[in-house]
């Protein structure tokens, strides 16, 4: 993708933002930051069978690059496996949003891109911790599990 093709498509997921908004019944959710610029942003997952994304959504606020973040990693994930997604990396967003944006803001375009993953590492550590009638938690939550 050229430079051009880039700014272009960041600007279109930051002014019309896919997925965004509030989930009230995501299995997980988890919010993150980057306290040097004030990037905010919270990932809610519905988690379905055989550990695939059924449904993904975003929340925040900050720059231009981190909320389009938001919006490019929320479109790519929907239907992806948990695996899939903890294999995603720094290059995918690169792919996304050009080499240039990327590197020269590296924490802002990849904030979202955290998010996700902590969440699912959050996801998986509650759905241990189900199976041993411990309390999971989500978001700033905790939630009994019953056997």
């Amino acid at each position: 993708m050229d430079r051009q093709s880039s700014i272009e498509h960041i600007l279109d997921h930051f002014e019309n933002p896919r997925h965004k908004g509030r989930m009230a019944d995501a299995d997980v959710q988890l919010g993150g930051g980057n306290p040097g610029c004030g990037d905010l942003i919270t990932l809610y997952l519905k988690i379905g069978d055989e550990g695939k994304i059924d449904a993904v959504s975003f929340d925040g606020e900050g720059c231009t690059i981190s909320q389009a973040g938001g919006s490019i990693i929320a479109e790519m994930v929907e239907g992806m496996t948990l695996a899939e997604v903890k294999e995603l990396d720094s290059r995918t967003m690169m792919d996304e949003m050009g080499e240039d944006v990327v590197k020269s803001r590296v924490r802002c375009a990849t904030l979202a891109l955290g998010t996700l993953q902590g969440a699912v590492k959050l996801y998986e550590q509650n759905q241990q911790r189900a199976t041993v009638g411990i309390d999971a938690v989500i978001g700033d939550e905790a939630i009994r599990f019953e056997n």
